[in-house]
């Protein structure tokens, strides 16, 4: 994922400003106006790191020197210094929690990822893990690069990426057919197009219909098999991208990932994965 510098610099100075509000009187009656510091932003534990880019371009742009001592994507072990930050002392101290809550966050997100990339590739099979769309309202590029970071598939990033026909466009169409018939006539040949369904007779209607992908939805592991089946009876199977999504963790993905189908799509990667310590320290202070 890759976004202009300028405008990857302005979405990172606004969560700045939206911490500092009016200013940060603390930092402002403790720290003199022309001190300067040097700090380490630490990894108190192990995990594979993200948000070492936005972090930099966000000190950076407030005049700070920095040095990635780590890139994105590696995993070091706990106590490793991820970034030395030098410059203002005020400037430091008024971002750091703003910089730590990126990386913290989009390291959480990377590292659950891996961790359920690596825990299906050890059985050998080669189904995808993805994310969706639930992410923290304002952090979906933040969210879905940490998966990307991860090793995992961001599915789509916004509306316009591809046609998803779900369950309330497929309520107000009347059905799977009608509402993959609307789709055909209007929608471009360079989108794919995707529906979820919601029972096992779908799946052939959809694969028939002749869409790309077909989201299983709430499906346990027998239903998914008993899908699989009967698309294979029709000759159907494996000319159709069948994605499992709806009720799978980090316990059951497994389960899941076994069943035959290509990509396994689950929220809890970006609404629930655990913030990975991370800490800033000052470690020299200079007054003039």
């Amino acid at each position: 994922m890759f976004l202009p510098r300028k405008i990857l610099e302005e979405k990172l100075r606004n969560m700045l400003a939206e911490d500092v509000g009016q200013g940060d009187i603390t930092t402002a009656l403790i720290v003199p106006a022309d001190s300067t510091a040097e700090a380490e932003i630490i990894a108190k534990e192990a995990g594979v790191i993200a948000g070492i880019d936005e972090a930099k371009i966000l000190l950076e742009s407030l005049g700070l020197k920095v040095e990635a001592l780590v890139s994105d994507g590696e995993k070091p072990k706990a106590k490793k210094v991820l970034m030395k930050i030098s410059g203002d002392a005020r400037a430091i101290l008024s971002a750091e929690r703003t910089v730590l809550n990126i990386i913290s966050r989009m390291s959480g997100i990377a590292t659950a990822t891996r961790k359920l990339i690596e825990k299906i590739g050890k059985t050998g099979l080669k189904t995808k893990v993805a994310c969706t769309r639930k992410v923290a309202p304002g952090l979906l590029y933040f969210d879905k690069k940490a998966v990307l970071i991860g090793g995992g598939d961001t599915h789509r990033l916004h509306l316009d990426d591809m046609i998803l026909i779900k369950d309330n466009h497929i309520a107000v169409a009347g059905s799977v057919e009608k509402a993959i018939k609307n789709v055909r006539k209007e929608s471009s040949f360079s989108k794919k197009i995707e529906v979820e369904v919601t029972k096992v007779k779908d799946v052939l209607i959809a694969a028939k219909a002749g869409v790309d992908i077909i989201m299983l939805d709430n499906f346990s592991p027998k239903q998914i098999e008993r899908a699989i089946r009967l698309l294979k009876k029709a000759g159907l199977y494996g000319k159709v991208l069948l994605e499992a999504s709806g009720g799978i963790t980090a316990e059951n993905i497994l389960e899941f990932a076994s069943t035959g189908v290509d990509v396994v799509s689950l929220g809890e990667i970006t609404d629930s994965a655990k913030a990975l310590d991370i800490s800033l320290e000052i470690t020299k202070v200079e007054k003039k």
